[in-house]
């Protein structure tokens, strides 16, 4: 499976996003420029975090606007993985990809450490390798991570199951209903804030994001040997 690591000015996880894949995960991953204009080469899309275009506006507001971006929204319509992680899930946010937005932190400060989730959907591409409400531990690293939603969004997300990952024990930036991450309507697109590719081997703390991208291998694998 061939992933694109997308790369805006101003990304910083980049090279965190590409070491997963490649040397924990097994994969092949290429970085790929905000200019350039075509991902068919691709099997899955990753949005890594960072401070895209130095969050000017608001974080991914101005990122949403480069060339790559229609490439990603093309892929995403065409059922290929879509992940944003932090700022690449401010983006998705931002690209309509997503519903709701993201306000500063509750406490207005950044906050970069390990986090409890619980897995709330393991029916996902994404998340197939976990247990359903199985407790993992991922970094955050983010000063606007407070998810927000209108009520109609909240009720959608909850009665289709969109809401993949939640935060367990505690709620570190005030984010509505704990929400840690979320998917599209389709399946194939999931927008989470905590950093899985950080999570990758137990010299890092935990290796509990590695099930994300082992998932996703997976799903694809079985996708196309079905298809084949």
């Amino acid at each position: 499976m061939k992933f694109a690591v997308i790369v805006f000015p101003g990304s910083n996880c980049d090279a965190d996003m590409y070491h997963a894949i490649k040397d924990e995960l097994g994969e092949e991953a290429e970085y790929v420029w905000h200019t350039e204009k075509n991902l068919d080469g691709f099997d899955g899309i990753l949005l890594p975090g960072g401070f895209s275009y130095g969050d000017y506006l608001r974080s991914g507001a101005i990122a949403r606007f480069s060339n790559i971006m229609a490439e990603v929204i093309k892929a995403a319509e065409a059922g290929k993985p879509v992940l944003g992680v932090c700022n690449g899930f401010q983006i998705l946010l931002e690209a309509g990809l997503l519903p709701g937005a993201m306000r500063r932190n509750t406490n207005l400060k950044f906050m970069c450490r390990p986090v409890s989730l619980r897995v709330e959907n393991n029916t996902t591409i994404f998340t197939n390798s976990y247990d359903n409400e199985e407790i993992i531990s991922v970094p955050i690293a983010h000063g606007e991570g407070n998810y927000y939603c209108d009520e109609a969004t909240l009720s959608q997300l909850k009665e289709n199951n969109r809401i993949v990952f939640k935060y367990h024990g505690e709620n570190p930036n005030g984010s509505l209903g704990d929400i840690a991450g979320i998917i599209n309507e389709k399946g194939n697109v999931l927008g989470m804030m905590p950093h899985p590719e950080r999570a990758v081997d137990p010299l890092l703390g935990s290796a509990d994001g590695l099930k994300l991208f082992q998932s996703i291998v997976k799903s694809w694998r079985e996708s196309y040997v079905f298809t084949a």
